[in-house]
């Protein structure tokens, strides 16, 4: 049972327990759909960031998707994002922050990108997905 004296101290731990749980979600900065070829809107992130991003259709194959990132300022091209000719999705992690664009090129498929800013404690929690049988030299 709560008392004047034992509630500060609860809401307290309820606050503080609210914050932790707040500081470990990711957020989303921003988030992108379509089905044409586009250049999106301006976006800034501080690293690290993650790009969440899914590929979907009407059709098993025959579908593509090219992301580009894009410096906003200069718009020169960063490098290429992600490449698919199949329905898929996945996440990608980058460790610099800037203001970006992403260029997109799409073939009979439905795309959404999401940019989500982390922590650095959450960058630390993604762990690169090692294919059987390859071996990066």
């Amino acid at each position: 049972m709560l008392t004047k004296t034992t509630a500060p101290a609860a809401l307290f731990a309820l606050l503080l327990m609210a914050a932790a749980g707040f500081a470990r979600a990711d957020t989303l900065v921003r988030e992108f759909k379509g089905n044409d070829d586009t250049v999106t809107t301006a976006f800034t992130v501080e690293g690290p960031w993650l790009l969440d991003w899914r590929l979907d259709a009407d059709y098993d194959q025959l579908m593509a998707l090219d992301v580009w990132l894009v410096d906003a300022e200069t718009g020169f091209a960063v490098g290429r994002v992600l490449e698919k000719k199949y329905r898929s999705n996945g996440v990608k992690l980058f460790e610099d922050g800037g203001r970006y664009k992403f260029r997109v090129s799409t073939t009979l498929g439905r795309w959404t990108l999401k940019v989500r800013q982390l922590s650095p404690e959450e960058a630390e929690a993604y762990t690169p997905r090692r294919r059987p049988g390859l071996s990066i030299n």
